[in-house]
């Protein structure tokens, strides 16, 4: 016999939507990114903070082309990019998006972040990926968040499991970056269920920052 049909259980979800939105902290304040921050980003775009990424912003056109692209992404609705602006001097000290949107499915992936050197070990990474989550599971109302990084990024990988996102496992032979190293990436994830958990251990950081 069949299970008796439960409209809840199987009713047919509306489809996620990210808009632009602008998310303000304490320290920062995240805006929808636009050409406009190209200039201020080149200043602090050194080189060597995308040992790990796929592109390698070293001129203001790289930085232009970045945006350019992320645009795009946005135009179809798989992306929403954020210039991050530090509050105290209202500059941008890097960028962060939503990425991998799942209309359908409701998920989508926190990433493509980088600081500036001058921010790192401050509060500024932290209290972005609060607001993000915050944003993804309260507003958006997103099932689960993904976040992942190269294998081999001990740094990147201990601050995601501070956030408190667990390991899912490696992706072997993920991507190419910077043309071709092969990079096999360590995945993690948030579920709506953990957010409550997440978000008071988050607080409690910030609390103390």
């Amino acid at each position: 016999m069949s299970p008796e049909f439960d409209p809840v259980i199987h009713r047919v979800p509306t489809p996620l939507v990210v808009p632009p939105v602008t998310l303000e902290g304490r320290a920062v304040r995240l805006e929808p990114l636009e050409l406009s921050h190209g200039p201020d980003l080149a200043m602090v775009a050194e080189p060597d903070l995308f040992e790990h990424f796929n592109t390698v912003l070293r001129t203001p056109g790289d930085v232009d082309t970045y945006i350019r692209d992320a645009l795009e992404a946005a135009e179809r609705g798989v992306e929403r990019p954020f210039v991050i602006i530090e509050k105290s001097t209202g500059l941008p000290v890097g960028s962060t998006r939503y990425l991998d949107i799942q209309r359908t499915h409701r998920t989508l992936e926190i990433g493509s972040t980088w600081l500036a050197r001058r921010v790192w070990r401050s509060r500024v990474n932290t209290e972005c990926k609060y607001l993000l989550l915050r944003h993804a599971f309260e507003e958006l109302k997103v099932m689960r968040v993904q976040l992942k990084t190269d294998r081999r990024n001990a740094r990147s990988r201990a601050a995601i499991e501070r956030i408190g996102a667990r390991f899912e496992g490696i992706l072997r032979h993920h991507m190419l970056v910077r043309g071709d190293v092969v990079r096999d990436s360590a995945y993690y994830s948030i579920i709506g269920s953990e957010w409550p958990e997440v978000k008071a251990r988050l607080e409690q950081k910030l609390a103390w920052g």
